[in-house]
């Protein structure tokens, strides 16, 4: 129970006695990139405009009282533009920005984030999408595009064990694979970063929830999983940058829609 009541108090990020500890952005040290780099030399494919004709679902009270988690998908692919319009709900930047008192870049987007800091990168296991190879992608959310990290036709297989044996996390036509890279918040916020980090988290999955059930897809928060595996399969330190969420999406049948 000791052990159980020392994690219950980050909880409540009652942080006044690190009042006095200096930020990296009050030492004026640089920022860190808003956006992970990527290598240059790998495919980059872009991806079209968010389209409002995809809209099934146009009453924000009919997709509250709709939403559920869908753990059965069917066999059929995504398009390009629905998951460009899953890419853009969930982590979309609408505007980059620049605070004129400190210069630090801010990067708004189609979620809240403390700070405007972003903390995360979005990897994709695409199963089924047409037009993509199967594998492994990470969303470039400044310029709307992906980059192709590995091309991998057992993907969804791998993605299933590392999250504990979970076979239908690797059965939807793309799963989401959210990381953190904590520096980002922690440039500004210090100890005070990593509660609102994870909760930012959480405004991206009911982002995708909402935006699922808009076009008529399903998806399912994960939270268990093996972090090593699930690390060393999108190619993060699991120090800087590791896994913090995952979401596999697919097309349904109503006959198969379970809670």
């Amino acid at each position: 129970m000791e052990k159980l009541n020392q994690l219950r108090e980050f909880m409540k990020a009652n942080f006044v006695e690190w009042e006095d500890i200096e930020s990296d952005q009050e030492k004026k040290l640089p920022q860190p990139p808003v956006e992970k780099p990527y290598d240059n030399n790998l495919e980059v494919i872009d991806l079209p405009e968010a389209k409002e004709d995809l809209v099934i679902k146009s009453s924000i009270l009919d997709i509250i009282n709709s939403r559920k988690s869908r753990r059965k998908y069917n066999d059929e692919e995504l398009t390009l533009d629905e998951l460009s319009f899953l890419l853009w709900s969930t982590q979309g930047v609408k505007k980059v920005t620049t605070n004129d008192a400190s210069t630090a870049i801010r990067t708004v987007r189609t979620v809240p984030s403390a700070g405007a800091r972003h903390p995360f990168e979005t990897y994709l296991i695409i199963n089924r999408v047409k037009g993509l190879k199967k594998g492994i992608y990470r969303y470039l959310a400044l310029s709307h595009k992906l980059v192709l990290i590995l091309e991998d036709d057992n993907i969804g297989e791998k993605v299933s064990e590392a999250s504990l044996k979970q076979v239908f996390v690797g059965s939807g036509a793309v799963t989401f694979i959210w990381s953190c890279t904590p520096y980002r918040a922690e440039w500004r916020y210090h100890i005070s970063a990593h509660k609102d980090m994870l909760l930012d988290a959480g405004h991206l999955c009911e982002n995708l929830y909402i935006a699922c059930e808009a076009i008529g897809l399903g998806t399912c928060a994960i939270g268990a999983y093996n972090q090593e595996e699930i690390d060393k399969l999108i190619m993060v330190d699991g120090k800087d940058e590791f896994a913090v969420y995952l979401a596999p999406v697919g097309k349904y049948d109503l006959m198969n829609s379970v809670e």
